[in-house]
């Protein structure tokens, strides 16, 4: 059976990853993993500069079958040549946001452990139905245009590059993939479960791919957002360039009036920038709530008050003369995302 991609196309794949000593291959047993797997031994095999490969699979502990599945998976790499190893999400497990916060500590213990077997990146199965899913996820929730770009090819997670060079793969070519070199792979029912909005999703499909939102078509929208975040971002720059805000102490000052006088979003963008910046830390900041945050700020100073709010582990000063000063969150309040105003 001959494979579903051409050769250049896949090799074009991993490309990004050329040059590296050592990448960490996160595999659960999907076909998805287990097609990354493939391929990406494939080509290591004949790229000259390619990095060594290694495996894990991250064993949540959620259902009965997960552990045996993990050792499964092992037997897999091990059959290729590959390391593996088997990183447990231990402790308790929670009741309520399950598969958000079984991911986060999915990825928290991926990247542990490719920092501790030195490996430059983290590479993941991710594929066009999933880059759909988010598309459609975010667009349920009202995101911008950032959120609309959906996942990237390259980007960082817990300090560390993340690699989806799958994007543009559908599921059905990587199910092809184990196909063509008879490879097993695992069924997680939990991927079918309603309980679980990408589930619900997924049910969706059918009806939507009917209607024309396809993966195709979604992943065309998340190319272009994406292009038009990356432009939007290059304005942030300049922006920040010319605003030239003062940084002394931890604190970053500038005229409210000067970050008023630049087009909304390119202002919005500004601010979450600097309140990340101000905060020492880089965190997620909720679109609704940094436009809330501005509009207060510009309202505050068009009427000559004085605001104090807080954001994403940043406090945010405006005195009645329109100097706006951001600093880090007192710890005592850190994490409360509360605002305060005064006159």
């Amino acid at each position: 059976m001959p494979p579903p991609r051409r050769g250049a196309a896949r090799a074009a794949d991993f490309s990004a990853l050329a040059g590296a000593r050592r990448v960490l291959l996160a595999v659960s047993g999907g076909p998805d993993s287990m097609a990354l797997m493939l391929l990406a031994a494939r080509w290591a095999r004949t790229a000259p500069d390619a990095p060594a490969l290694c495996v894990a699979t991250v064993d949540h502990g959620l259902r009965a079958d997960s552990a045996a599945e993990a050792e499964r998976v092992a037997g897999w790499a091990g059959a290729r040549g590959l390391s593996h190893a088997i990183l447990r999400w231990e402790g308790d497990k929670p009741a309520r946001r399950v598969q958000e916060l079984a991911r986060a500590a999915r990825y928290r213990l991926l990247a542990a452990h490719a920092r501790a077997i030195g490996a430059q990146a983290l590479v993941t199965a991710h594929h066009a139905g999933d880059q759909a899913e988010t598309v459609l996820l975010r667009l349920a929730r009202g995101s911008g245009v950032a959120g609309l770009a959906g996942m990237a090819a390259v980007s960082t997670r817990e300090g560390l590059a993340l690699h989806r060079p799958l994007l543009d793969w559908s599921k059905a070519e990587l199910a092809a993939v184990c196909a063509a070199e008879n490879q097993d792979t695992l069924d997680d029912p939990s991927n079918r479960d309603p309980a679980f909005a990408r589930s619900r999703w997924r049910a969706l499909a059918p009806a939507l791919t009917s209607e024309g939102l396809d993966a195709t078509t979604l992943g065309r929208l998340a190319r272009r957002a994406a292009r038009a975040d990356a432009a939007l971002e290059r304005a942030v720059d300049a922006a920040a360039e010319n605003l030239r805000a003062a940084t002394d102490d931890g604190r970053i000052r500038l005229e409210a009036t000067a970050l008023a006088k630049l087009p909304e979003e390119i202002a919005l963008r500004l601010l979450g920038r600097l309140l990340r910046q101000a905060a020492g830390r880089e965190t997620t900041l909720r679109l609704d709530r940094l436009e809330s945050l501005a509009q207060r700020l510009r309202a505050a100073a068009d009427a000559g008050a004085a605001l104090t709010a807080t954001l994403g582990g940043a406090l945010a000063r405006l005195d009645r003369r329109g100097r706006l000063t951001l600093g880090a969150e007192p710890p005592r309040r850190r994490g409360a995302g509360a605002a305060k105003s005064s006159r």
